[in-house]
């Protein structure tokens, strides 16, 4: 009994035709699409850099809940594969917020403190949801650790929005927007740094077997 809920917990086993885990991926999937339109609009509403860049995290999640209900249930080396594939889009979106952010230094203006508030707190709610109904497959293979990086970094990627729209208040300065920018660039890139080197490990692994078993045949 406790094997079963071990397996069960950590994302292991069955666990990847588990219909709950499908189930969590389309709600995820669906609120993350919701939330791009959301805070897209806000964001230029509010000439806010981190709620655009919030924004395109949520769209790039949802791209990637979809990439992971196509390889549930396929073998170790596409669920990786596509795990790569996921890494190195997060890791392309760090780096692009992270040049929005120098982009803005440069060229942007004061954003609207009270938009950037409102739906960071929403964002907020929406991820940290996601990010509980996922929390027992954060130990899983590379494929279900992405999808858990990518709803935790949201998380904490909301609160420093937050943060950002009191500093903003408070300052009348967009610097809190622009150093919160620069929080998701690091988030984003060191996840997909963490998503790839697991990924290749696997493909590695997986390899490595293989070749084990031609020899033995």
């Amino acid at each position: 009994m406790s094997d079963n809920c071990c397996a069960d917990a950590c994302g292991t086993g069955d666990a990847l035709n588990d219909k709950r885990w499908r189930r969590i991926l389309w709600i995820a999937l669906v609120l993350n699409a919701a939330m791009f339109f959301i805070e897209m609009g806000a964001g230029i509403q509010a000439d806010s850099r981190a709620l655009q860049a919030d924004a395109l995290d949520f769209f790039g999640d949802a791209a990637n809940y979809a990439i992971s209900l196509g390889v549930a249930g396929m073998a170790l080396a596409w669920r990786s594969r596509a795990a790569l594939f996921k890494g190195a889009t997060i890791l392309l979106f760090g780096l692009w917020v992270m040049g929005s952010a120098i982009w803005a230094f440069f060229n942007g203006t004061s954003p609207v403190a009270e938009t950037m508030g409102i739906v960071g707190t929403l964002a907020l709610f929406v991820n940290v949801g996601v990010a509980l109904m996922l929390f027992r497959y954060r130990t899983g293979d590379a494929n279900m650790r992405s999808v858990w990086i990518c709803s935790r970094n949201d998380a904490i990627s909301n609160v420093a929005v937050i943060a950002a729209a009191l500093g903003v208040a408070g300052t009348g300065s967009a610097w809190p927007d622009l150093g919160v920018a620069g929080i998701m660039a690091g988030l984003a890139i060191t996840g997909g740094i963490q998503i790839i080197l697991q990924a290749r490990s696997e493909l590695t692994s997986v390899k490595n077997r293989e070749l084990s078993v031609g020899e033995v045949g």
